[in-house]
């Protein structure tokens, strides 16, 4: 993992660094088990979109098997709209959102899942704490767990007594987000922003994402700023298709330390290619989505030409 050179301050994430800290590469005769398996829980009646946003993003960052556990009543719309994944249609409260004994048929999907994004488009009832702590109490150390949106609020309403799991996690709050899982007010978290993302880090046990204008990653230990991107990306979607991506390079092999700080910065070189191609407003979330293959590459580790034999 790359450090700091200075503890004057967090660490910019920039080519260089990725350069020096390429993704996991898959083997040329390798299959699509080698890339990993994914899963995507979330979604509501009211918002099918956030979970599409997610996967479609996870598999753009290059995840091997996708799966997506949503309610009941928009599984087949979702399975149609992306035909590459595996739909799971799990019990629906009459509000639109999970039922709470979703819980258990969603913990036989879990268990042979690399990575989960857990949260996009949920719905905030009684039944979604149940969920998010059965999930992350049933999963191994070799598994991670990005915690989004509505299974953020889960973390909250824990706060003083947060438990340790046995996964890896992976936290993507904003500011308003963080205020409630620290305790804090918005405004002391936007003034202190990398030295509190370091703290959340500490106290989640969890690599923790901080989005913002500038964007602060930290495993407690080595933090990062992201200072790439633009206001268009502040707009609703654009946290799902984040917190897809970071999954799906967890799913491929990166450490959550390291599919943070590259999802991160995907995310928003993605949103200044957009920016120029079509303007600094109005471009929209999924097409972030077809420049991340290009950025990947261009990114990572240039292969070593063969030599000739003499």
């Amino acid at each position: 993992m790359p450090r700091s050179p200075s503890k004057s301050g967090p660490t910019l994430i920039n080519a260089a660094l990725l350069a020096r800290w390429p993704l996991p590469a898959p083997p040329v005769d390798g299959d699509k088990e080698g890339r990993g398996r994914v899963l995507i829980v979330g979604g509501a009646r009211q918002m099918p979109g956030a979970v599409m946003l997610a996967a479609t993003a996870a598999l753009r960052a290059g995840a091997g098997k996708l799966q997506i556990a949503t309610v009941q009543s928009t599984a087949c719309a979702v399975a149609i709209a992306i035909p590459e994944s595996f739909v799971h249609g799990l019990p629906e409260h009459a509000d639109g959102g999970f039922r709470a004994t979703a819980a258990a048929p969603l913990l036989k999907v879990t268990a042979s899942a690399k990575a989960i994004v857990l949260g996009p488009g949920m719905i905030e009832n009684a039944g979604l704490a149940r969920i998010v702590l059965a999930v992350m109490e049933s999963l191994s150390a070799e598994q991670t767990v990005v915690l989004d949106a509505g299974a953020l609020t889960v973390l909250a309403q824990q706060r003083g007594r947060i438990p340790k799991f046995p996964c890896a996690l992976v936290t993507t709050p904003h500011a308003g987000e963080m205020a409630k899982l620290l305790g804090m007010e918005k405004q002391e978290i936007k003034q202190k922003a990398a030295r509190t993302v370091k703290d959340a880090a500490r106290q989640l046990n969890a690599v923790a994402v901080l989005k913002g204008a500038q964007t602060f990653i930290s495993d407690g230990s080595s933090t990062y700023r992201n200072v790439a991107g633009n206001s268009g990306l502040a707009t609703s979607g654009s946290g799902d298709t984040l917190s897809g991506l970071i999954g799906g390079l967890l799913a491929r092999g990166a450490s959550a330390l390291q599919a943070a700080v590259w999802g991160v910065y995907l995310h928003a070189r993605a949103g200044d290619i957009l920016a120029k191609k079509l303007a600094p407003l109005g471009y929209l979330p999924r097409e972030l989505l077809g420049e991340v293959p290009a950025l990947m590459a261009a990114h990572g580790r240039k292969p070593t030409p063969r030599r000739r034999p003499m």
